[in-house]
């Protein structure tokens, strides 16, 4: 019992204590609720929701026309931070809701999400070419900054590393799918241990990658179709090992007379 309730007469305390049982937090989307009610434009503000996945909590925000934020739950330490950092980047309010983007679920459960429209106002013409270039790695791949600087067509790979940090809408540009030219991830965004989590529910092998990186292998190839790839290419790890061919640089590959890979487009030069 409080000090101020020493003083009040025990029916008082108990009305109040029975009043007090009745409260209950506010619905999730009652904030929405009340802006729809008194006409403010859907136009003038963006709504949020928190999505559970095997890595964790992760909060997407949204416009009527596209996504315009995401940002992972250990990324943040509240609720209110990542309402907060919204409002820093893009002006505009985030209000919670329960209803997410259209396709955003199914994008997060396949590990698709590069057709999903994204908004990266506020980032520069390279930044965005960068991170465009980065939706196009498919889930359980990997690929090098040399790789993106040449689907980026940008010569500093400084940009690059930059465009990761800045990268507004975490997972659904899959950012913990670029490496280094020698296979060490580059998780500009956020913590290794996270970039870590990531890979590994995408199915990614990180200790076969450092074994073939330390045999010098930037490339592996079929001896039957004279093709050479990624490592992780979904063509390379269907390579079983008695055909795996590895190879330093792809100027190696070709002189041993192997094309590249049309899926993942090895850098040829």
């Amino acid at each position: 019992m409080s000090p101020q309730d020493e003083g009040q007469p025990p029916a008082q305390q108990e009305l109040e204590s029975a009043l007090a049982d009745l409260t209950s937090p506010a619905p999730v989307d009652f904030g929405l609720w009340v802006l729809q009610r008194v006409g403010i434009s859907v136009e003038r503000y963006d709504t949020y929701v928190r999505l559970d996945l095997d890595t964790g909590g992760l909060y997407v925000a949204h416009s009527p026309a596209a996504i315009t934020g995401a940002v992972l739950e250990s990324m943040v330490v509240s609720t209110e931070m990542f309402e907060e950092l919204h409002w820093i980047r893009t002006q505009r309010t985030a209000i919670r809701s329960t209803t997410p983007f259209p396709g955003l679920r199914p994008a997060l459960r396949t590990g698709r999400a590069k057709n999903l429209p994204v908004d990266l106002t506020g980032l520069s013409r390279v930044e965005q070419a960068v991170l465009r270039a980065v939706r196009t790695i498919p889930k359980g791949q990997l690929r090098p900054v040399s790789w993106i600087a040449r689907e980026a067509q940008v010569d500093d790979t400084g940009v690059i590393t930059q465009a990761l940090a800045r990268n507004p809408v975490t997972l659904l540009i899959p950012c913990h799918r670029v490496t280094d030219d020698e296979g060490t991830p580059c998780d500009a965004a956020y913590l290794p241990s996270t970039g870590a989590a990531l890979r590994a529910a995408e199915g990614v092998d990180m200790r076969r990658l450092a074994e073939l990186t330390q045999r010098g292998a930037l490339f592996l190839g079929s001896d039957t179709t004279h093709i050479y790839c990624h490592p992780t290419c979904a063509h390379a790890r269907r390579i079983t090992p008695r055909h795996q061919r590895p190879f330093r640089s792809a100027h190696e590959a070709r002189r041993a007379g192997y094309r590249a890979c049309r899926s993942c487009r090895p850098i040829t030069a």
